[in-house]
C-alpha cells in the first residue's frame, strides 16, 4: 500500500519533500500511535546531504516522498522553518532511538536492528536491553557490503523481519540505501515502521562517538564530524554548502507566502 505524507499548508517543503514532524516528542508519539494502529510506513530525517542527493537520484527522491513522517535533521532546514513561521526542532535518526526503545519496552512493541555489522549489532542489542526494561529485540541482520535494496539478500532480510514480528525496524545503512530499503519494506512488511537512523547503532555500541551535545545544540555537529574524518567528509560538506543558495531560493516563495498570509 502506498504511504504518503500528510502535507499542511504551513509545513516546510524541500524539493517536493514535506517536513511534517516539528519536534522529537511529536515524532515519538506519532510513530508509536501509527505502529499501535498496525500501519506500515517509513520515517526519514532530512539533512543537507540528502537535499543534494534528492536532486541527483530520482529513486532516492521517490523513497523520500513515500515516507509517512519526515523530520528536520539539518540545521539549515531548521532555520528555514523559523523563517516560514513554523519553527521545527532538529530531530536526527540518532535522537529517535532512545525514546522509541523506551516506549517500545513499555508498550510491548518488538524491535529489529538492521545494518552495521554483527559485533556492533550484538553490542547494541545488549546495551538496549540493559537500558530499557521490557524491550524485546525480535532480531538483527547485518547485510554485506554494497547491500542492494532489490537483491536476493534484501529478499531474505525482509522475510526475516516479517517473521520476527517486529513493529519497529531500525535501519542503519546510511543514505540512500536505508531509505530505498525502507521504501521497499512499505510494500512487503505487515504493520512495521522502518526508521532510517544512520550511524545511531554504532553510537550505542560505542564503535563510533557522536559529537558533543554543545555542538549538536549549536548546529555545529557537522564541523566536529568533519574534523574527525576530513578526507571523507570535507567534499560532502562542500557540496552541501554549495546547495544552500538553491535551497533558500527554492523555499523563498513558501516563506513569502506564509508571511503575507500572516500579515493579511
Amino acid at each position: 500500500m502506498l504511504q504518503t505524507q500528510a502535507p499542511h499548508a504551513r509545513n516546510l517543503t524541500v524539493d517536493g519533500v514535506t517536513v511534517n514532524i516539528s519536534s522529537l516528542n511529536e515524532a515519538v508519539s506519532s510513530i508509536v500511535d501509527a505502529v499501535e494502529h498496525g500501519e506500515n510506513f517509513s520515517v526519514c530525517t532530512l539533512n543537507l546531504d540528502h537535499v543534494v542527493q534528492l536532486q541527483q537520484k530520482p529513486d532516492f527522491r521517490a523513497a523520500y516522498r513515500r515516507a509517512r513522517f519526515v523530520t528536520a535533521d539539518g540545521f539549515p532546514i531548521v532555520v528555514l522553518s523559523h523563517l516560514l513561521g513554523t519553527p521545527i526542532t532538529r530531530t536526527t535518526g540518532a535522537d529517535l532511538v532512545a525514546p522509541l526503545c523506551e516506549a517500545a519496552g513499555k508498550r510491548g512493541l518488538p524491535i529489529f536492528l538492521f545494518g552495521s555489522d554483527t559485533p556492533t549489532l550484538e553490542k547494541t542489542a545488549t546495551e538496549l536491553r540493559r537500558r530499557y526494561e521490557g524491550l524485546q529485540i525480535a532480531g538483527t541482520f547485518a547485510p554485506g557490503r554494497g547491500f542492494d535494496a532489490y537483491s536476493t539478500e534484501a529478499d531474505a532480510a525482509i522475510a526475516q523481519i516479517r517473521a520476527s514480528g517486529a513493529k519497529l525496524c531500525f535501519l542503519a545503512l546510511g543514505a540512500p540505501r536505508q531509505e530505498l530499503f525502507a521504501s521497499r519494506c512499505i510494500d512487503e512488511l505487515d504493520g512495521t515502521a522502518c526508521l532510517c537512523i544512520g550511524a545511531a547503532l554504532d553510537f550505542i555500541a560505542g564503535t563510533q562517538v557522536r559529537a558533543p551535545m554543545f555542538t549538536q545544540r549549536a548546529g555545529l555537529e557537522w564541523v566536529w564530524r568533519m574534523l574527525k574524518d576530513p578526507r571523507r567528509l570535507a567534499p560532502r560538506y562542500a557540496r552541501c554548502a554549495a546547495a544552500v543558495p538553491r535551497l533558500i531560493a527554492g523555499t523563498l516563495p513558501q516563506i513569502l507566502n506564509a508571511r503575507m498570509r500572516k500579515a493579511a
